[in-house]
């Protein structure tokens, strides 16, 4: 499964589903700055769990909130490694 792959297409589907403005964006893109607000970052959050069966944030590890695309897919990444 390729996480990033994933993530990008998420990011996606949630900004038009949102009927927002999808803006260009990298792993170094803020996922505020992505077209996403907190209510589409919950979106994305269910909707990447729902695709890979992953829920770091829902683990109880000390998982550091993440500021951007890269952090974010980083997170899913490692919780793909220690399955």
């Amino acid at each position: 499964m390729n996480i990033r792959e994933i993530i990008y297409t998420q990011i996606r589907k949630v900004v038009k589903d949102q009927n927002k403005s999808l803006l260009d964006f990298t792993d170094a893109t803020p996922l505020l700055e992505s077209g996403l607000d907190s209510l589409g970052i919950a979106l994305l959050v269910a909707n990447v769990e729902d695709e890979t069966g992953l829920d770091p944030f829902g683990s109880g590890d000390d998982i550091e909130i993440p500021t951007t695309i890269g952090d974010f897919i980083r997170i899913y990444q490692n919780a793909a490694a220690a399955r």
